[in-house]
């Protein structure tokens, strides 16, 4: 442990903060400082997320359940989602005219508050009715765009 300002290896401990984290001090150049929280989330821990997420439970429930932030799990989910091919695999130029059948797709959308209640955030999913695969979402807010 040293100080960042410093490098000085005289470091003692200087109460909390007000969000509970050791708070520490130099002797050296009296810098006040925190050191860093390096919490990472491990892989098997985000492939049950992964799997929570398929299982469209609601995202406080999932925040809740594997100990993670609401902010955390929304930029995982986006970067989930866009590992997902735009046409999810399906090639039409070679499908036959019979074997084309016909999908119903059914939206659902759902919001929540983030940060604060000016901040509401939209999710919209459809999806195919008897298969139950996502064939499209979006995030974001209401607007027209």
């Amino acid at each position: 442990m040293h100080c960042p300002k410093c490098f000085g290896s005289n470091i003692v401990k200087n109460g909390h903060t007000h969000y509970g984290r050791q708070n520490h001090k130099c002797k050296d150049c009296e810098r006040q400082f925190v050191f860093p929280n390096h919490h990472t989330i491990g892989e098997p821990i985000k492939e049950k997320i992964r799997k929570a997420l398929l299982e469209r439970l609601s995202l406080r429930g999932i925040c809740r359940v594997f100990g993670v932030s609401l902010t955390w799990l929304l930029e995982y989910m986006i970067s989930v989602y866009e590992e997902v091919p735009e046409d999810f695999g399906v090639d039409i130029e070679n499908l036959l005219d019979d074997d084309l059948q016909v999908a119903v797709i059914q939206a659902d959308e759902a919001w929540s508050f983030v940060g604060s209640k000016d901040n509401k955030c939209w999710i919209w999913v459809a999806y195919e009715k008897t298969s139950q695969q996502v064939v499209a979402f979006h995030v974001g807010d209401r607007s027209r765009k």
